[in-house]
């Protein structure tokens, strides 16, 4: 969660001044068909362990943690939703792909 920054003023001597936050606005969450998603294996800056990563998700925060809860618990692994996109437990592309495709998603599937 990014914190939320005063808008306009930095300093006032108002006793009953009260600061204006910017509102976070999350994009609309789009259609299963209407997603983009990117799913590939990565092992860089991970200690050498080997993890799927699916990326490209548009919408709501919690619309993407209940993505990555289903993809963890019908994988049967570990993993995290971080920065915008699943991080899951070693390399479980070809699940994951028929998941997202039984569930209708649009993805591509990259990486070696």
């Amino acid at each position: 969660m990014a914190k939320k920054k005063p808008v306009g003023v930095v300093y006032s001597t108002d006793p009953d001044f009260q600061y204006r936050y910017e509102e976070a606005v999350e994009p609309e969450t789009l259609e299963p068909r209407q997603q983009d998603l990117r799913v590939l294996r990565d092992s860089k800056g991970r200690g050498g362990k080997t993890v799927t990563l699916v990326r490209g998700f548009v919408g709501s925060g919690s619309d993407l943690e209940t993505l990555g809860k289903m993809l963890k618990n019908r994988c049967g692994i570990g993993g995290t939703v971080k920065e915008g996109e699943v991080v899951l437990q070693g390399d479980v592309r070809e699940k994951v792909c028929a998941i997202l495709e039984k569930e209708g998603y649009r993805y591509k599937r990259s990486g070696g």
